[in-house]
């Protein structure tokens, strides 16, 4: 109704102008050999962050002055499910490649552009970078779960210092030293100490660039929420550990006040520095009291361990674990059983349900580990929210059909695993692209080759509708084993996560349902026969007295009367909304909207065809008309056009292109004619999201009385139509009041 714009923009204004800032013209082109060289000079932000979404612009003269002609432009960044390193589809518009992401989680992210598929470079506007690796850049994403890997207020936090010592005869190497605030090099008791390491390719200034160790204790010690200590950052390529780290010891005594007591030290590490540890612990107990192994599980499944003796010298033994996608899964779940087996005392904190082996479940590992040091903790249950792991995670053997396989966790989350054919044996790259990033933006996680095939497992993912496609060598191809079909999309398979919140879009039990059938017509304007699908509702009587209210139901562009059926799952969700009593018993048209002329296809073709096919009304007041994106802006004409012909218009993810071309609309018969007008649009990863606003600002200015639905999470896809649908049919011929 008029005014509810104005209410919504009352509330929200400071951030969606926060947000329209940030994207600007840029969100009018969102879309679907390593090289060190850099731009010359780039002043603006590629990068800019608003309330949890991430916007890129990155001039294409940057890219070509760095890498030459390019034809496509991906971000690489960890915005996969469970932080998975995925590739963020740019698209060109005007002078710049830009995209836009979000909501994110709250945390650190890093990224590097990746162009045609092998050319790598670092955003040169921003001075965050990695030490190991000099293509990736990072930022913040703040929040209250990412507080602890913010900056301390300065002179607030702890020091750090740097100790050379030899490993062996002839190498000269160095470690990162973390003071606690207030550090007292004389005082009379020693530190206690904590050694943390990385995995066999792990370089000691990753836990500084990507761990965010230094915040993180930083935080923790303002706090006063651990001991304090010093912690001594390591590389994770020394051979053999024992010597290395008393090479180390040795080393760091001499500069600092730590302490050579068993007992107040401490070994950790993230993934293959996490089986360092453990390792460790195992077979030289009671050198180190406490261990923590973060995803880094017993590797020898022959190890023969002394339990009393492990048990005796260890005051605290506690490994982690990340999700299925994580591959010390299964190697974790042996590792428990054979710590049972020797009787070893140990935590487990139990599965990460949200991370995979990654930076940010180790980051949130350390910050877990760190207070239960030095002192005494009586709480060693798993992080609130963590799983058990009582079984290992497996998939079919090579070749298994049809594909996908889908696995469910503890919450109820799916786990996809996809696999490829042999036919791409020879590729280069595989990625998967798919629907998983925040609010069904897409993204494409990259497989791993598997003998002669490619396979990888993506998730958790919530209970939905999902569609993907493989990427081979940058070029689009099917999964071939899956038997879904998607007309407009022939390289698009699909598959449903189930769970409660996928219900809408789930078939209803055989026979109760609602009957899909095909309608064809001649239309006039294409000069063609056309064909719509058009759903009745269950007990459909062609006799009954009073004629069926009729839906008209519209497609986007590029899209065509397949889609509402193959991808916007139209009859899912109307069996299920008349299965649970929330549809009048109505019938739906969804006809081809692919014409020059929509009004006339509309009016002269698809309408008279099923008042001819079907036993519906002409009655204004039963007749409804909706649609995504083109068919949005479609609806909007004919409203224009024929004010009254349809009572309930629905528009998804569409407006006005030119608002000033609706100053001479029949305000009145607008008003008079129509009972619902419901606008929609995704958040501001949706391109129209803009338009939508300027829309709801005309509608205002001009009387038009309207209902905005808000912002359905999601960009410009099936995600948010899927939600807009089964919003907008239960609203639809109610009786006045219901």
């Amino acid at each position: 109704m008029a005014g509810k714009f104005q209410q919504w923009w009352r509330t929200r204004r400071s951030g969606v102008r926060r947000c329209l800032a940030v994207f600007g013209t840029l969100i009018l082109g969102a879309a679907f050999a390593q090289t060190s060289a850099q731009p010359a000079a780039a002043a603006t932000p590629w990068l800019t962050v608003a309330d949890g979404f991430v916007s890129f612009r990155v001039p294409a003269a940057d890219l070509e002055s760095a890498l030459g002609a390019v034809s496509s432009v991906d971000v690489e960044a960890d915005f996969g499910p469970s932080f998975a390193v995925a590739d963020l589809g740019l698209g060109r518009s005007g002078d710049a490649w830009t995209s836009v992401i979000g909501p994110l989680r709250p945390g650190l992210y890093r990224y590097r552009i990746r162009a045609d598929g092998t050319k790598l470079l670092k955003d040169p506007t921003n001075a965050a970078s990695v030490t190991s690796d000099p293509t990736w850049s990072t930022f913040l994403v703040p929040g209250g779960s990412a507080s602890l890997l913010t900056d301390v207020p300065a002179g607030q936090g702890g020091t750090l210092g740097t100790v050379s010592y030899r490993s062996g005869p002839r190498q000269a190497r160095s470690v990162t030293v973390w003071t606690p605030p207030g550090y007292d090099a004389d005082r009379r008791h020693p530190y206690p100490v904590l050694h943390l390491r990385l995995g066999a390719d792990g370089d000691r200034t990753d836990w500084l660039d990507l761990g965010r160790a230094r915040q993180i204790l930083d935080n923790l010690a303002v706090r006063r929420q651990i001991e304090p200590m010093v912690v001594v950052l390591g590389d994770g390529d020394a051979r053999d550990l024992r010597p290395e780290l008393r090479a180390i010891t040795r080393a760091v005594q001499r500069e600092y006040n730590i302490t050579d007591d068993p007992r107040r030290r401490a070994l950790a590490g993230a993934s293959a520095g996490g089986t360092q540890a453990l390792r460790a612990a195992l077979t030289h107990p009671g050198e180190y009291a406490y261990v923590g192994s973060f995803a880094g599980p017993l590797t020898d499944s022959h190890l023969r361990i002394d339990g009393r003796a492990v048990n005796s010298g260890t005051k605290l033994l506690r490994l982690y674990s990340g999700n299925m996608t994580d591959p010390a899964y299964n190697p974790t779940y042996r590792t428990l059983r054979t710590l049972d087996r020797f009787r070893v005392r140990h935590d487990f904190d139990g599965v990460n349900p949200d991370d995979g082996h990654t930076w940010n479940a180790w980051r949130e590992n350390l910050a877990d580990f760190l207070p239960r040091l030095f002192r005494p903790v009586h709480d060693h249950r798993p992080s609130a929210g963590h799983l058990p792991l009582t079984r290992e995670f497996t998939t079919p053997a090579p070749g298994t059909t049809p594909t996908p396989w889908l696995t469910q966790d503890a919450n109820g989350d799916t786990f996809v695993t996809v696999e490829t054919g042999t036919e791409f044996a020879d590729a280069g790259r595989v990625t998967l692209w798919g629907n998983w990033a925040p609010g069904g933006s897409w993204v494409n996680v990259e497989l791993t080759r598997t003998g002669d095939r490619w396979r990888g497992t993506v998730g958790p993912l919530k209970p939905w509708f999902y569609y993907y496609k493989f990427i081979v060598d940058l070029a689009s191809k099917k999964d071939t084993s899956n038997p879904t079909r998607i007309t407009t999309e022939p390289t698009w398979s699909t598959f449903l996560a189930p769970g409660r919140a996928a219900r809408p879009l789930t078939d209803v039990p055989a026979g109760r349902g609602g009957t899909l059938a095909t309608l064809t017509y001649t239309s006039t304007v294409a000069a063609a026969e056309r064909t719509a699908y058009v759903w009745t509702p269950p007990g459909y009587d062609p006799a009954r007295a009073e004629p069926y209210p009729v839906l008209y139901l519209q497609h986007g562009g590029g899209q065509n009367y397949t889609d509402w059926v193959e991808m916007g799952r139209a009859k899912q969700i109307l069996d299920n909304g008349f299965h649970d009593g929330k549809l009048v018993p109505m019938v739906v048209v969804m006809g081809n909207g692919n014409s020059p002329n929509f009004r006339a296809e509309l009016l002269d073709n698809i309408v008279p065809a099923a008042r001819a096919a079907y036993h519906i009304s002409d009655d204004p007041e039963k007749q409804a008309l909706a649609g995504l994106s083109m068919g949005g802006f479609q609806t909007l004409d004919v409203l224009k056009a024929h004010p009254g012909e349809f009572a309930y218009i629905g528009i998804f993810s569409a407006g006005l292109f030119n608002p000033a071309g609706y100053d001479d609309v029949d305000v009145e018969a607008v008003n008079a004619g129509t009972k619902l007008l419901r606008v929609y649009t995704g958040n501001v990863t949706d391109f129209v999201y803009p338009i939508v606003l300027s829309t709801m600002a005309t509608f205002d200015r001009l009387g038009i009385r309207y209902e905005f639905a808000g912002v359905t999470a999601g960009p410009h896809g099936w995600d948010a139509w899927q939600k807009n649908l089964i919003d907008f049919a239960p609203r639809l011929f109610q009786p006045d009041g219901a």
